[in-house]
């Protein structure tokens, strides 16, 4: 499976229904299901709300492989200069199969 050059690595996952996981990529299967470790939901709010965008930590978290939409490797540098509290932008909508 591809994501197995991915396990133990920082890995950020976008789900169908539009959200943002970020941890350790501790273990995947065939069918896309993947356990991250020490994760967090990445939650991006608009500015307009006038409430600041926030990290939810998770802890040890499953998503299930009919949950995900992508899944892809970060940037530790660059991801760790980035005070996200102070990113805004519009919510994701939900995706679906078709």
């Amino acid at each position: 499976m591809a994501l197995n050059a991915y396990l133990n690595k920082k890995v950020s996952v976008l789900t169908l229904d539009g959200r943002t996981m970020v941890g350790t990529l501790f273990s995947c299967d065939g069918s896309m299901n993947l356990v991250l470790a020490d994760a967090y939901e990445r939650i991006i709010r608009p500015a307009d709300e006038g409430v600041p965008s926030e990290e939810v930590p998770l802890g040890l978290y499953i998503v299930r492989g009919d949950s995900v939409a992508v899944c892809g490797r970060v940037d530790e540098d660059v991801d760790g200069k980035i005070d996200w509290t102070k990113v805004h932008g519009e919510v994701l909508g939900s995706t679906r199969h078709v």
